[in-house]
Formats: C-alpha cells, structure tokens, sequence
C-alpha cells in the first residue's frame, strides 16, 4: 500500500504527527487509526465472503483482482494453452524493425537481399520507394489561386 513511502518521508510523516497531535495524544490517535483500518478490512474480508457464498461453487476460485482489466488480460496472455509465449519469444521487434527501416531506405540487408532477389516478380530490381523533393525550375512558379486567398 506505501510501497513508494522513502525513509524520509516516513521520518517527515512522523514528525508532522507528533506535532500536529503531540506527544500525549499520538498513541490514542494511532490506536484509534489501527482500530478503524481493522474494521474497513474486516467488512471487505466479510463482503467478499458473501459474494463468493452468493455466486455458487462454481465460483469458489473467484478472485476479485481479475476483475481489474489489466489483470486480467495478463492472466489470460500468460495462459499456455494459447502457446502466445512461443510467439513472444520468437519475435524479435528491433530485429523486423531493423528490417523494415533497411527496405525503405533501400538498403539491402542479408535477410532481405536474399529473400527479395528470388520472390521479386521484376526480375530482381528493387523498387524505390523514397520520397524525392521535386524541385521546380527556376522560372517555375507555384499555382496561385485568387480565389482561395
């Protein structure tokens, strides 16, 4: 629940009670804080019980976490069944991005010259795909529409 709470500012929380309850009431003041974080648990712990009891036995592995979307997606991409970890583990992003980069710019990789060499449909040529500025002669005006301005 604290886990982002460093060492000083548990030291500065501390500090700040002593001063805001002092020293006389921060033990009643901690007591009655405990007490009340007790109850809120025990009714959470008790709702939970009566959902479970209410949905039936078929729903006795129910936890409430999973109704967390994010939970639960990475509990049912974890799943083997789908084999989705063989597929994870096979594709390597930085490597096919590499790839894709390499194509556009029509450099030729070893993967890609040799693949592309035997499947090209025109006859080994590669087709390029850049984007070229084209620049306008010197006595070449842009189009002026008169009635756009």
């Amino acid at each position: 629940m604290f886990n982002d709470i460093g060492p000083l500012e548990l030291v500065t929380l501390i500090v700040l009670a002593v001063l805001v309850f002092g020293p006389d009431k921060l033990p009643k003041v901690i007591q009655d804080v405990m007490r009340t974080v007790r109850k809120i648990r025990e009714f959470s712990e008790s709702a939970k019980a009566d959902i479970r009891s209410e949905l039936g036995p078929e729903f006795k592995d129910f936890e409430f976490e999973d109704l967390n979307p994010k939970t639960f997606i990475r509990k049912q991409l974890d799943n083997d069944e789908l084999g989705l970890k063989e597929l994870r583990n096979g594709f390597d992003l930085k490597k096919e991005m590499a790839e894709v980069t390499d194509a556009v710019h029509s450099r030729d990789t070893d993967t890609a010259a040799s693949g592309s060499s035997s499947s090209s449909p025109s006859g080994g040529g590669r087709v390029d795909m850049t984007k070229k500025p084209e620049e306008p002669g010197k006595d070449d005006r842009p189009p002026f529409d008169a009635d756009a301005t």
